[in-house]
């Protein structure tokens, strides 16, 4: 091809890629994160090599083994997950990816799907340092001339504080166990403010999801943020505690709380057929009965993580069974892509678009 021939192409497909950009019809972000969710769980459902093990905490768990034991993963997943893999799943894209820090603990897996990159000099466990880089809601806020209460975290684990923003105050966060100020007026975030020091859980970091999922619930209601995180905790707890039996229930209620969002979405003039639905974890997990409840460097596959795209830019492709490698970083900049804003916007940005989740 001659050099003006070269010229004239690449100013097409440059041209092309500026008009699929601002034809975008994302307008909203809501992303929805469980902590330390096994990809062996999410894609073959009850684990055959946990589930009559005693050690693992199924001791007392013949009603939940009769529930959801199948013949076939493609089963037991549906019993686990249903509103996931029925609804979902069908209507986007799902596809396995890796972690690319080196830690592969919980607060340096959500710097790098909040910030598109790892920080693994600074950001090297679950220390509260503050994130020394803004995340992705962050930019959005600015670029979108947002005020502080249209870009809202809510999360069980209280480092959400130092993972979700470079500086304090820039954008919403209730996370741990925290009142929320907003809605002000509303006697369901009141009595869920008071509940959520009354039920106490097994750590005094994290509250129960259930508190977090109905802060967010109404802050979505009566708030209506342009962008909204919402990151459950209690997956990683109960596997930490080798209470298998417990993480299979709190899988089952991700998946009611994925249930009550997406209505909630679909019912709302603002969100419906305008946000993009982001779904995945921080880190994945061992596969052994010696390592299913642990992660981090020294534990076989838990750089293997998942992640889920449903959105009015994102085509109904389903489970991709053999994508590309992609990776935690691409997740930001997939976000972005679907916005219609340029990746490169976002200083530092080290991740790539995941083509397969973007029309």
């Amino acid at each position: 091809m001659r050099r003006r021939e070269f010229l004239a192409s690449a100013t097409l497909l440059t041209a092309s890629a500026a008009r699929a950009q601002q034809n975008r019809r994302t307008k909203h972000i809501v992303l929805f994160t469980s902590d330390g969710v096994r990809w062996q769980d999410l894609f073959n459902g009850i684990d055959p090599l946990l589930m009559n093990e005693k050690a693992a905490g199924m001791k007392d768990a013949d009603g939940l083994r009769k529930k959801l034991w199948r013949e076939t993963p493609e089963a037991r997943r549906s019993a686990l997950m249903p509103f996931f893999w029925g609804t979902l799943v069908p209507k986007g894209v799902l596809l396995k990816m890796q972690v690319s820090n080196r830690y592969r603990v919980s607060y340096p897996g959500y710097s790098e799907i909040l910030t598109g990159r790892t920080q693994d000099e600074v950001i090297k466990g679950n220390d509260p340092v503050q994130n020394p880089t803004p995340s992705f809601l962050q930019f959005l806020k600015d670029r979108q001339h947002l005020r502080r209460e249209q870009v809202a975290v809510f999360a069980s684990w209280e480092r959400f504080h130092e993972i979700a923003e470079s500086r304090r105050g820039e954008i919403f966060i209730n996370a741990g166990y925290e009142m929320s100020a907003l809605p002000a007026n509303s006697a369901k975030t009141d009595l869920l403010n008071r509940l959520q020091f009354e039920a106490r859980f097994t750590d005094d970091s994290s509250r129960h999801d259930a508190f977090t999922f109905g802060l967010a619930s109404e802050y979505l209601e009566r708030i209506q943020p342009e962008h909204l995180y919402i990151s459950f905790d209690e997956t990683d707890d109960w596997a930490h505690g080798k209470r298998y039996d417990q993480v299979l229930q709190s899988l089952d209620y991700f998946d009611t709380a994925l249930k009550s969002l997406w209505n909630a979405l679909q019912s709302s003039s603002k969100y419906r057929d305008a946000t993009t639905l982001v779904v995945t974890t921080d880190h994945g997990r061992g596969s052994t009965l010696g390592d299913w409840s642990d992660h981090g460097p020294k534990v076989p596959g838990d750089e293997q993580i998942w992640a889920l795209f449903v959105g009015p830019d994102t085509p109904s492709r389903g489970h991709l069974a053999n994508p590309p490698l992609r990776y935690q970083r691409d997740i930001a900049p997939t976000i972005l892509s679907l916005l219609g804003i340029p990746v490169s916007d976002l200083r530092g940005v080290k991740g790539s678009v995941i083509a397969e989740a973007v029309r």
